[in-house]
């Protein structure tokens, strides 16, 4: 039997059980912060304003965004893993803060395997190499063959962004040689591109769907599985015999470590339902994005996959951003 200590023990934790309930039921109270580690006008900030939008109508409160830029969003990964695990909130999540940072940075102030609970999956862009119209090789093999006598210089967004690494993986999968010119932002790679002051690109579909559509450029491969709707001429690496040369950048939401599962529920609910909204996916349609309405387990579990593969392959390239 159980002593008058030990009852009350018991009902004491009863008691706080019923308040954590009472408390998920009557989330969320306030409106909630959804922190972006990148400047306002980028793909992150975008999509987290449009899909925030619709999970505001379906909670009933109003998705903040707040802009952190900084070191690698680093400093605002940091705020989302120091914040209360209360689901007022969300932190936007890349390859890059769940996946590349701890292989790029020595020390982390924060540890995104054990600060983070996911959501759910945004989205994923399929890469793209492009080149100029006028660019003498015919095709991504002629692009392979003429690297090894001159190599040529190639552009992305940022050192150490997917598009970079998914370079370097393929240059090591494929036997291209090519050198990296890395930039602030897609749109300045391309612009270059086209004034002739880098050979080529590596671009994701939302930035470079736009050229590569209307021709603008010339696409040698995409890095999908499968061909993209919106470039469906183009091969892709998989279909020119490299299997195993398959990448994308992508993104999702993240919550502190600790959120009540109750919340964790809902908020997975609304995301689902939000990134099916019909203006989203009209917008993800016209840019070639690809969705998935994962449960916060197989967005785990996807993540999960992505540091098996990236993080052993950002080690053995060498790149860091702290040296």
């Amino acid at each position: 039997m159980l002593g008058r200590r030990g009852l009350g023990l018991g009902l004491g934790a009863a008691a706080l059980a019923g308040a954590g309930s009472a408390r998920a039921q009557a989330w969320p109270e306030r409106p909630l912060r959804w922190l972006v580690g990148y400047p306002p006008g980028g793909a992150s900030d975008t999509f987290a304003r449009l899909i925030g939008g619709q999970i505001g109508k379906a909670l009933g409160q109003n998705v903040v965004v707040e802009n952190r830029p900084g070191g690698g969003a680093v400093v605002a990964s940091e705020a989302a893993a120091r914040s209360a695990p209360d689901g007022y909130t969300l932190m936007h999540v890349d390859n890059g803060i769940l996946v590349y940072n701890p292989a790029l940075y020595a020390k982390l102030p924060y540890d995104p395997d054990r600060d983070f609970q996911g959501v759910g999956f945004i989205g994923r862009f399929p890469l793209f190499i492009v080149v100029r119209p006028d660019d003498p090789a015919r095709d991504f093999a002629d692009f392979v063959a003429r690297s090894k006598a001159k190599a040529p210089t190639y552009g992305s967004p940022a050192v150490a962004s997917p598009h970079h690494l998914a370079m370097e993986m393929v240059k090591r999968r494929t036997g291209l040689d090519a050198v990296h010119v890395p930039y602030r932002g897609g749109p300045a790679a391309m612009q270059d591109l086209l004034a002739g002051n880098v050979d080529s690109v590596v671009i994701d579909c939302a930035t470079g769907i736009p050229f590569i559509a209307s021709g603008k450029v010339k696409t040698l491969c995409c890095f999908s599985e499968a061909r993209s709707p919106r470039a469906p001429d183009v091969p892709t690496l998989r279909e020119l015999g490299f299997a195993n040369a398959v990448a994308y950048g992508w993104q999702g939401m993240s919550v502190p470590a600790g959120v009540p599962a109750p919340i964790l529920a809902r908020l997975a609910e609304a995301l689902k339902g939000a990134v099916a909204a019909e203006e989203v996916q009209e917008r993800f349609r016209g840019l070639g994005i690809e969705s998935a309405p994962w449960s916060p387990a197989e967005f785990q579990q996807f993540v999960a996959r992505e540091n098996a593969e990236w993080r052993p392959l950002i080690r053995e390239l060498g790149i860091r951003l702290d040296a």
